[in-house]
């Protein structure tokens, strides 16, 4: 692990978390307490060593705080006031992201529940949709709930049958679709199955096509 040695805000932010793995690491934890088999697991390709290395670092710089569980030797790692606000610039990043994504995933590539449920609470805008109101997500063999709160949209695995909307379709026409790229009705959205009987899915603001598209 190497710094910068530059007295500039990016540059200090990416000698604590610019090496690899540690934005993926703090991805998991916003997502939810993990222990460090559950990280492992959830990091394909990571060795067990370097995420130990890794959840380390983090840990001496304040981002990530090692807790014991009552009763049990087991610890789970989670983030700390400081590493949540991470939240924010971890979704800009998602934002950002979603235009390499727009072919869909590889053939090589890992695919889990939760990270599309990161880039779907990312990508859809945080107001303007009305709060209470659910919808069920079914991309490429995964189910989610969207929850739309009034701290913005929340997703979990598993998939509500009574949802006031539902879409199915592969991940990049999803990614598309909740980013306001991609408009319900459009000879684009041909790929996707949506029932929305009240027309959330039309409250979505329109961007331009180029922001999910490379």
């Amino acid at each position: 692990m190497s710094e910068y040695h530059q007295f500039c805000g990016l540059a200090r932010a990416l000698d604590v978390i610019g090496d690899r793995w540690n934005l993926l690491i703090v991805r998991e934890l916003l997502i939810a307490d993990r222990r460090h088999h559950e990280l492992r697991s959830a990091l394909p390709g990571i060795a067990t060593n370097l995420l130990s290395a890794r959840l380390q670092h983090l840990a001496d710089a304040g981002i990530v705080q090692r807790c014991d569980e009552a009763g049990r030797k087991a610890v789970r790692y989670r983030l700390t006031d400081l590493g949540q606000g991470l939240r924010g610039p971890v979704r800009e990043l998602v934002r950002w992201g979603a235009a390499f994504m727009a072919t869909g995933p590889a053939p090589d590539d890992t695919v889990r529940p939760q990270w599309l449920g990161l880039a779907i609470e990312a990508l859809l805008p945080a107001t303007g949709l009305p709060t209470g109101a659910t919808i069920g997500v079914h991309a490429d063999g995964l189910d989610f709930t969207v929850r739309l709160t009034a701290g913005g949209p929340r997703v979990t695995a598993g998939r509500d049958d009574g949802a006031d909307a539902t879409v199915d379709g592969p991940t990049a026409a999803v990614l598309g679709l909740f980013s306001g790229a991609l408009a319900p009705g459009s000879p684009a959205a041909r790929a996707i199955e949506i029932r929305d009987p009240h027309g959330l899915l039309a409250r979505v603001p329109a961007t331009p096509a180029d922001a999910v598209q490379p």
